[in-house]
């Protein structure tokens, strides 16, 4: 599991938001007009809605207070137990409205009766209708004109924006819940799922800053984190709920890892395979340093680069590069190739005698490196061996004192 540091940031409604699309129509009735939107007004359940109206009055009319209703489509005409905002007497308003009714512009004498319906259910829809009242009297009208309103569920998802990942890089997402207001503050909630383990919650705080509600997730990626999945949940009020979830590509690159047998007998194959765990996939080449050449290589969609040479002689033997060219980084592994062969004699000069002393000399190549023998001077007490070894070849002396007439054998063996 990884640690995921985590910085809340939710935002307030402080604009204006009106339904797009909806055409507006003017009514009159004895010099009281308004305009309200024509068409269907649409919202989703847990954001908001905006009602556009304007009206005028007759010119002896002097308006104070704005009511809003919202009444059923069988209602003729709304009721005082609709009421939905009041600018005079808050206590009339439905309970199920107060606090989520407010007007876009409370200064009557601008004739604006635009309101906004905070965290919307499903119950909404309906029929809205508005009446301006007198100043110093009882006297009003209420507009025959309404507005339609359909609010259907939330299918509205948040918005995860994800910068470019690298490992070990701190990075921040953000996610953005839908709509540009709500009412209540939303939750906002992540959630990570690794490779075969149970969801990890992260909730965050709520701080009022601007007009969108938000959350940022800040964290340092690792390889291990790269094919999860994030999710991004926005809870409202009422349960209404939406989520949204991303999976996470993280680039990154491991050191390569060789495997098969890098020890081989003479005229078998070597086959070797450099796997890279990356993403994007890395570009894995083989080399041989001594060869000054590239080996061929077989790569395909699984990461790995084989290499493959048939029948090899013991100049195959030495290092091996892998090397693994991942955007602007560069990984090596190297390998120790050892082939194995049958000793064999390299020429060397005849046995001499001088003053006396028989001297002989017995070269011997293989791998591993073979070991020389004098049996047939065994059973001669008076002789020396002196053996010189390198990586591949053996070279053994041997001096024998009073011995003029003697047969000498060399055996080499590994």
């Amino acid at each position: 599991m990884f640690v995921l540091i985590w910085t809340t940031l939710l935002f307030s409604v402080r604009g204006i938001t009106a339904d797009a699309g909806a055409a507006v129509k003017e009514h009159c009735d004895n010099g009281f007009c308004i305009t309200l939107s024509e068409g269907e007004i649409t919202a989703e359940a847990g954001l908001c809605v905006v009602i556009p109206c304007s009206f005028t009055t007759a010119s002896d009319f002097r308006p104070k207070h704005m009511v809003w209703y919202k009444c059923e489509p069988y209602q003729r005409k709304c009721v005082d137990s609709d009421v939905i905002l009041h600018t005079k007497n808050n206590n009339k308003v439905q309970s199920g409205f107060k606090g989520r009714v407010s007007l876009l512009e409370p200064d009557v004498s601008l004739r604006n009766c635009s309101i906004i319906i905070n965290d919307l259910t499903e119950s909404d829809s309906g029929l809205y209708q508005f009446r301006v009242q007198e100043s110093g009297t009882k006297n009003g009208f209420t507009f025959s004109l309404k507005a339609t309103v359909s609010v259907k569920g939330l299918t509205q998802k948040p918005t995860v924006m994800i910068p470019p990942l690298t490992e070990g890089q701190q990075t921040t997402l953000t996610c953005t819940a839908p709509g540009l207001c709500s009412g209540s503050d939303p939750k906002i909630t992540w959630t990570w799922r690794g490779a075969g383990e149970k969801d990890s919650h992260i909730t965050g705080n709520i701080t009022a800053v601007t007009q969108r509600h938000s959350s940022t997730l800040t964290f340092n990626p690792s390889a291990e984190q790269h094919g999860t999945d994030v999710t991004c949940k926005v809870s409202f009020t009422n349960s209404i709920t939406t989520e949204e979830t991303v999976t996470l590509n993280v680039t990154y690159v491991k050191k390569p890892v060789i495997t098969g047998m890098t020890s081989v007998k003479e005229g078998d194959a070597l086959n070797l395979t450099c796997s890279v765990e990356s993403f994007p996939p890395a570009v894995i080449t083989w080399t041989k340093p001594d060869s000054n050449k590239n080996v061929i290589v077989l790569q395909n969609n699984t990461r790995t680069a084989a290499l493959v040479i048939v029948n090899v002689t013991a100049e195959y033997s030495g290092r091996y590069i892998c090397t693994a060219k991942h955007q602007i980084t560069t990984l090596t592994t190297p390998a120790e190739v050892n082939v194995k062969f049958f000793p064999k004699f390299l020429s060397s000069p005849p046995c001499e005698v001088q003053s006396e002393v028989l001297t002989c000399v017995c070269i011997s190549e293989g791998f591993p490196l073979p070991t020389i023998t004098w049996p047939m001077l065994e059973t001669h007490p008076e002789y020396s061996v002196i053996i010189n070894k390198s990586s591949h070849t053996v070279i053994s002396f041997t001096v024998s004192v009073k011995h003029r007439n003697c047969t000498v054998e060399c055996v080499s063996s590994n």
